[in-house]
């Protein structure tokens, strides 16, 4: 691929702890990971992005960085995280990994010696008094240490925030992305790209703040000193032109589509965001991104089954009732239509298979912080990162030989790789077949709408490619075209049922 392969790729995020199980500890790891590199290169992808890898107490999932220059034992060592990105480089697959420059971890050199020696405290936010903030998480953002003063962490107890006004923690974290570009890494993705600027006295709103630009800046100018490298950010803001601000040329290079992932299963709503996505970002000249899911929310097949297909943090609607068999039928037909718009599309692990949303793990099985932090009120989101089904007839499905770290359900025996392999209707399937075809005629570019009607998505590529999703209770025709390339769904004759996508020619 070109040096901005990343303008149109198909990017594959791998949530590590639960692809695959390569030592049968019943925890995902690199060996599990690099088993199965080939799948990932039939599959189509471009590159893979890594949720975080480094050595972590595990309050947050692994966003409680201890050591960036280094590989959690339960996942590998850097020499194995060294051999899986040239394996995935041999396969002309890309790497980008996440790193999370809001906070730290309490277990990180850098706190530890805070806790013993006050004077080096300014790396992170102490104060005598709390501060009014609650953490993202549930409950106040501060917490006191054994000398009596408090510490910030915006998200868990475990992720003390680092402190932006420091020169020290700049330098920090310029020379982690020259560690990794250095052991070819492709890309970094930021995590909670908004957060690092805080307002003086540590009060009022502080998302957003104009001192993370020069952030940014800083590590864009470190990024353009290697070929072909991305910067992609973490920003959920639902103000457009505040967005564009991270997408300034001498910024980062794309930043993830949250309002298209959050987006009701709706006509009018997805063109809306469409059409502003794409405002915003062609006089930039910045490819968009169209994401349906992530380790965060709620998986796609699940959300596009409720009575609210939206996506809300504040209001996950954990255990709303779904009608599974229609959010797959629309899942189905959302990948087609996310895969054929310009710019770049990314796959949560296991999308692919069409896997729902995992509602009845037990309570005393959860793992996830909001949990906890919510007096077990909010389930959080261990129900998309339960470890991906891969053969057999019962758990743990091929993942591994231990009983995995989150219970899988038995009626992913229908899901595994291995079954949808041999259904050629099956969703892993229309993802290879949507992959293979987009690389050939679709990726970066810029549309143009067909008029259809009110409850019609349709639009054409420059490569002549017409992507049509009927999102409306009736069936509707299909415009002139002289081949189906692909469709979501059995078509009705030369109609298009309702929730359903076709890929023409």
């Amino acid at each position: 691929m070109s040096e901005t392969w990343w303008r149109g790729a198909a990017i594959y995020q791998v949530y590590l702890r639960s692809f695959a199980d390569g030592n049968g500890d019943g925890v995902g790891d690199l060996a599990g990971l690099r088993a199965r590199l080939p799948y990932l290169s039939a599959l189509g992808v471009n590159a893979i992005w890594l949720n975080p890898w480094y050595p972590s107490p595990l309050a947050d999932g692994g966003y409680d960085v201890a050591d960036y220059r280094d590989i959690d034992p339960v996942f590998g060592t850097l020499a194995e995280a060294e051999e899986f990105i040239a394996e995935a480089h041999g396969l002309n697959i890309r790497i980008i990994i996440d790193v999370v420059p809001n906070h730290s971890s309490t277990a990180s050199a850098w706190f530890q010696e805070a806790l013993r020696d006050p004077s080096v405290r300014d790396r992170f936010w102490f104060r005598d008094e709390p501060g009014e903030w609650q953490s993202i998480f549930g409950g106040p953002a501060w917490t006191q240490v054994p000398d009596g003063q408090w510490y910030l962490h915006l998200f868990d107890p475990g992720q003390p925030d680092l402190n932006w006004t420091n020169p020290e923690v700049h330098r920090e974290f310029h020379d982690v992305l020259r560690f990794w570009y250095d052991r070819g890494v492709d890309g970094i993705r930021i995590d909670s790209a908004a957060l690092l600027a805080k307002p003086d006295g540590l009060t009022g709103s502080y998302e957003d703040l104009d001192e993370v630009h020069d952030v940014y800046r800083s590590w864009r100018r470190i990024t353009d000193e290697y070929d072909g490298r991305v910067l992609v950010g973490e920003v959920w803001l639902p103000d457009q032109e505040r967005l564009a601000r991270y997408l300034r040329s001498d910024e980062l290079h794309t930043v993830f589509n949250f309002p298209f992932l959050a987006c009701p299963w709706e006509p009018a709503g997805l063109r809306q965001v469409i059409e502003q996505t794409l405002a915003t970002h062609a006089p930039l000249g910045a490819p968009p991104t169209w994401v349906l899911s992530n380790h965060d929310v709620a998986r796609v097949v699940t959300r596009y089954g409720r009575a609210d297909t939206s996506w809300d943090h504040a209001d996950r609607r954990d255990g709303a009732p779904s009608d599974l068999e229609l959010g797959y039928r629309r899942a189905r037909a959302a990948a087609l239509l996310a895969m054929a718009l310009p710019g770049g599309v990314y796959i949560y692990q296991g999308e692919e298979l069409g896997l729902p949303e995992v509602d009845d793990i037990p309570d005393e099985l959860r793992q996830d912080p909001m949990w906890r932090r919510s007096n077990h009120t909010v389930k959080g989101r261990d129900g998309c990162r339960v470890p991906l089904p891969w053969s057999g007839d019962e758990p743990p499905f091929g993942f591994g030989t231990a009983t995995p770290w989150l219970p899988q359900p038995d009626a992913w025996n229908k899901l595994t790789v291995e079954a949808q392999t041999a259904d050629l209707g099956s969703m892993l399937n229309l993802y290879r077949d949507g992959l293979r075809i987009r690389a050939e005629r679709l990726g970066d570019g810029t549309l143009t709408w067909l008029d259809l009607g009110p409850d019609v998505l349709a639009f054409t590529r420059e490569s002549g490619l017409t992507c049509v999703v009927n999102l409306g209770a009736d069936p509707v025709p299909l415009p002139a075209h002289g081949t189906v390339l692909l469709a979501s769904g059995a078509l009705d004759g030369d109609r298009l049922p309702s929730d359903t996508a076709a890929w023409l020619a």
